[in-house]
């Protein structure tokens, strides 16, 4: 019976045993899983310590939140601080992405001999930075030093960030490692919805080369902005420095609309040049050919080829002088002191000539200065105008022999009453040669110089009123006594454009005067 009872006591504590452990189990199952707590990290004694849960920032120590406000104040926690980091540790950028499997990380800057400690705990990442040394014992002069170097970094930074330029720093690898104020919202205005700007800053301008570029020149590079009608131009100057490149960009907006416009206006007067039946050859300071238009390479006989080679003035002219289109020299170094003074009067703009080459054709040339210090000749063909010229003057060449071959004076005045033409027996008759103030000499001047030499008569003032008259008018004529006791024979004719011709017969010598009509004007045209 002890034995039973035994048996059964020792039944009833095993059973009890394994429902506490089951209870055990199930409230080990049911409960919340245990969280892993930090320590503050003031507690912790390391002066400069980060702890993010994922890239969040929730705890740091003050040294720590003062290095923070160090990073550029544009980033979130995160991204600020891996700009912070990287520089002193190269690849901490990358590294930091495997702490979760690593659990671990230690790098070391060689240089100063700095460590930075990473550990993954529960979610949690915590980073510490642990200088080398300390000098806790710096005099107070270093400490002035210290702030005097704050103050002075500050206002660099204030100013690069205010700059109206953009300033950055690219590594080896094209990778943006810092930027001020106006590439970091150039990036930001880049961005499309739902964006924000990380670390290592966005490439903004993609189709830029890694490194610096080889030439003297900018290098020009433009960005299309989300919903912006035209891209934004940049002239952009590298700077090598190490591995890295400093990149200087400009803003060119204004210059690239300049340079469209100037485009446009030289492509409007090429158009306009083209046209022109003048040659036009404009040369630069240097006394190249800049421009010219097809028409100077028909009046040249000059090549397309060879003047778009842009030759030297006195190139261009050796060519026209072996093309005879302008006049032959007599000696070619007297023509080379000729040219040059060509190339001083024009650049005076007092230079016009007329060429009558060897061909027979006539050309006028002129010389024009234009700004900064070019030259521009036009050469016009103008035989057709010189032939007529000549035609005209011989003609009237004739038309003068005729008049001077007859006895009879003769003077012609225009509407406007100025004498215009005469003859050589007027010359002889009046003693009176006006051919220096020819087109100077009215028809009052004339009757005048008429009068003193004749008997009072009423001629000469009928003669005013039939010339200054714009009715319609009829010939008529007159005797006039002169003082020596001569007799003249005067005719009055109306010409077409109102002109009025004189004719004076001297009827002593025995000639017979025209039939004369009047002897006086008639009344009705006095």
């Amino acid at each position: 019976m002890q034995n039973l009872d035994w048996t059964l006591g020792i039944v009833m504590v095993v059973s009890s045993l394994g429902i506490a452990m089951l209870a055990l189990l199930v409230m080990a199952y049911l409960a919340p899983p245990r969280r892993i707590v930090w320590t503050p990290l003031e507690r912790l004694g390391d002066p400069v310590a980060f702890m993010f849960r994922d890239r969040a920032l929730v705890d740091a120590t003050s040294d720590a939140r003062t290095l923070l406000e160090t990073g550029p104040e544009f980033l979130d926690d995160w991204p600020r601080t891996v700009a912070i980091l990287e520089p002193r540790f190269p690849g901490f950028a990358e590294e930091i992405g495997g702490l979760a499997e690593r659990q671990h990380l230690l790098l070391k800057d060689e240089t100063s001999g700095d460590e930075l400690e990473a550990e993954w705990r529960g979610g949690l990442a915590r980073i510490v930075l642990r200088e080398s040394r300390h000098d806790h014992d710096a005099p107070d002069q270093d400490r002035f030093s210290q702030a005097a170097l704050s103050e002075e970094l500050a206002i660099l930074r204030s100013v690069i960030d205010d700059a109206p330029m953009l300033v950055w720093k690219e590594d080896a690898a094209g990778a943006v490692r810092w930027a001020n104020g106006a590439y970091v919202d150039l990036a930001e205005r880049s961005m499309t919805d739902g964006q924000n700007v990380g670390w290592p800053l966005p490439r903004v301008f993609e189709d830029r080369p890694i490194g610096p570029g080889t030439g003297a020149l900018p290098r020009r590079l433009s960005v299309m902005l989300p919903d912006a009608d035209a891209p934004l131009w940049f002239d952009t100057f590298d700077e090598k420095q190490g591995e890295e490149t400093i990149v200087f960009a400009l803003p060119a907006d204004r210059l690239v609309r300049a340079e469209a416009s100037l485009r446009e206006f030289v492509q409007t007067l090429t158009k306009t040049f083209a046209h022109l039946p003048t040659g036009l050859a404009v040369f630069d300071r240097d006394r190249r050919l800049a421009l010219f238009n097809p028409a100077l390479t028909d009046l040249s006989a000059l090549p397309p080829q060879f003047l778009s080679g842009r030759p030297s003035l006195f190139d261009f002219l050796d060519k026209l002088r072996e093309k005879q289109r302008m006049p032959e020299p007599k000696n070619y170094k007297g023509w080379r002191q000729q040219m040059l003074e060509l190339e001083n009067a024009a650049a005076s703009g007092t230079y016009q000539e007329t060429w009558s080459l060897p061909t027979g054709q006539t050309f006028c040339v002129t010389g024009r200065p234009h700004p900064d210090g070019a030259i521009a000749f036009l050469f016009e063909d103008i035989s057709a105008e010189i032939s007529l010229t000549r035609h005209f003057r011989a003609e009237l060449d004739l038309g003068q022999s005729v008049l001077d071959s007859l006895d009879e004076g003769i003077a012609v005045f225009s509407a406007s009453g100025r004498l215009m033409m005469f003859n050589a027996a007027y010359t002889r008759m009046w003693e009176h040669d006006p051919s220096d103030t020819l087109g100077d000499i009215s028809i009052i001047d004339a009757t005048r110089h008429w009068q003193e030499h004749c008997a009072p008569s009423p001629v000469w003032g009928d003669l005013r009123q039939f010339a200054e008259g714009r009715e319609e008018r009829a010939d008529w004529s007159a005797e006039i006594p002169r003082n020596d006791g001569t007799v003249l024979a005067g005719r009055f004719v109306p010409l077409p454009g109102h002109a009025t011709l004189v004719g004076f017969t001297d009827l002593s010598l025995g000639h017979q005067p025209a039939a004369k009509l009047w002897t006086r004007m008639p009344a009705a045209l006095r």
